[in-house]
């Protein structure tokens, strides 16, 4: 027997290095760890220990033995990945630790709150004498993990506990609800820390650059999962869903995602921590079909193959296929395996009164159509040319929709005052230092680009934080011209609404006691009023405003 990851994992490799034979691969240290859709158990070395069933911090590890049908598939896939011999030590290697040397007290600003944000905070806090101050925009902390991932996949939300531990330590503080570049200056930042550390993602679409995408009902699926998810910036959004037809441009996850959440019964998310107002429009929607478009087939699609099993699996759901390259031969084994799923898909008999979700290979949108509101999408058929390239054909027509949501990548977004790369969308950096900018140092997706999954965050932040100490070590980190404390006081000035951590913790509690009277994981407060009201029983505004920086 042995262990098998069962779903789309969060990549941060806790499991590798607790396992004792070095059986999980990719590991950090090899060269498709940060390309791989998941980490994969080699059948033949697992010794079944169960070690990497402790460390997985989002319960994706199973024994084979205790596996559901749904999850079966998933031993043949853990099993592909190894079938080429793979030369490895005994053990992961395990990169060191770098030592904070210089004396005193090492004081870094965070900006933002995600997985990055906390991953570089947990390496900083691994060494005494640091002191890490996390701000945010919001109000809430822990970034896509709550506002992202959608509310059926619980399971990867359970992340969210490992960020409890970090938010724990000794050393560590957040300002939430202050947005740096607006409320406070990277300037004013930097003269009262050591160094500052930019964690803000990608939170910018990329735009289809086609006739109609600013009409009403064409809108970006980002905004989609915000929305259902109880993002204060999207508490308030609308989205037509009258008409029993719906597109959206793209099939990565997040594509994927928005499209199963269309077409699930509202009844089955009701046990989930979706939002409030989302429930409630999508138990009157008329959806009852979802296309998914890709201008590439399906051997290119984006999405991952954990992501697809899953939704093939559903019984309440019908996959349609739409595409002539199934049977396209591939020396990939993961890309194999996704065309194998398709083709079962492809075969399977319409179920009667089920919901479907088009997946449509090999299309591009020309432009939304409508007079003020999108009433269709233009798309035109493209041809492979080999080589994973494809050209258009003069094949056209028009899918009728009201409801268009783009899919197809995002953007960094620049902070006043910090180095940006504007065609990149990201800041420059090397190894995690902002090119141009002292002591300033990035992670996540502001550092390398949208791509990666929750905990491919881990190693990227670990790689910039070695260079941060390395900097420290040598003096090249000069000395705060302001006290780190006074970043309390310019806070009570510019936000004195702002929450600290035991305000999160009275949020978290709330929304968690009032998900449980529903028999929900939490139930999410989505505007900012609201959360505000309840982080303010903590303490008195004073007391909580003077504490915010505690130290």
């Amino acid at each position: 027997m042995t262990h098998v990851v069962t779903q789309a994992c969060c990549g941060d490799a806790s499991c590798v290095y607790a396992c004792p034979v070095n059986a999980i691969h990719p590991t950090p240290d090899e060269p498709d760890f940060g390309l791989a859709e998941m980490l994969y158990i080699d059948p033949v070395s697992c010794v079944d220990c169960g070690a990497c069933v402790t460390a997985c911090p989002v319960g994706a590890i199973s024994p084979e033995d205790r596996l559901t049908a749904e999850q079966l598939p998933f031993v043949d896939i853990n099993a592909v990945f190894h079938a080429e011999p793979r030369t490895y030590p005994p053990q992961a290697p395990v990169a060191p630790l770098v030592p904070k040397r210089a004396p005193g007290v090492l004081s870094v600003a965070i900006v933002g709150a995600g997985p990055a944000a906390l991953y570089a905070a947990d390496e900083l806090l691994k060494r005494p004498g640091v002191e890490v101050t996390v701000l945010d925009r919001l109000p809430t902390p822990h970034g896509l993990v709550r506002a992202g991932v959608a509310p059926d996949h619980a399971a990867t939300r359970t992340v969210d506990e490992l960020f409890r531990q970090i938010e724990d330590q000794p050393g560590f503080a957040y300002v939430l609800g202050v947005d740096v570049g607006r409320d406070i200056t990277h300037a004013e930042l930097a003269e009262r820390h050591h160094a500052v550390v930019y964690a803000t993602g990608a939170a910018r679409d990329r735009r289809l650059g086609v006739p109609g995408e600013d009409l009403s009902g064409s809108a970006t699926a980002t905004a989609f999962v915000a929305w259902y998810n109880g993002h204060p910036d999207h508490a308030d959004d609308f989205f037509d869903l009258t008409g029993e037809r719906a597109v959206i441009v793209g099939n990565g996850n997040v594509a994927l995602d928005v499209a199963r959440i269309l077409a699930t019964d509202p009844e089955r998310l009701a046990s989930t921590d979706i939002a409030d107002h989302a429930l409630d429009a999508l138990r009157s929607s008329s959806i009852r079909e979802v296309v998914l478009l890709g201008r590439r087939g399906a051997a290119e699609a984006a999405f991952t193959l954990p992501e697809l099993i899953g939704l093939v699996g559903r019984e309440d759901i019908d996959v349609v296929v739409e595409g002539s390259d199934l049977d396209e031969v591939v020396s990939d084994p993961v890309t194999a395996q996704k065309l194998a799923v398709l083709r079962v898909a492809h075969k399977r008999r319409a179920r009667v009164g089920a919901r479907r979700i088009v997946l449509r290979f090999a299309t591009s949108p020309l432009a939304m159509i409508g007079d003020g509101r999108v009433e269709g999408v233009a798309v035109r058929r493209n041809r492979s040319v080999g080589g994973g390239t494809y050209e258009p054909t003069d094949d056209v027509e028009t899918i009728t929709t009201g409801l268009v949501l783009r899919s197809i990548g995002y953007r960094g977004v620049p902070v006043p005052g910090v180095p940006f790369d504007h065609d990149a969308a990201v800041m420059p950096t090397a190894g995690g230092r902002v090119t141009g900018a002292p002591a300033t140092y990035a992670v996540g997706w502001i550092k390398r680009g949208p791509s990666g999954f929750i905990g491919s965050n881990k190693s990227c932040a670990r790689e910039t934080i070695e260079h941060l100490l390395q900097d420290w070590n040598g003096g090249h980190l000069a000395p705060p011209t302001r006290p780190p404390q006074s970043l309390a006081a310019l806070v009570v000035a510019r936000r004195p609404e702002a929450i600290d951590v035991r305000g999160w913790r009275a949020v978290d509690a709330r929304e968690r006691r009032d998900g449980a009277e529903q028999g929900r994981p939490r139930r999410k407060l989505a505007r900012v009023e609201d959360l505000l009201r309840a982080a303010k029983p903590v303490a008195a505004p004073r007391r909580r405003l003077r504490d915010l920086v505690r130290r």
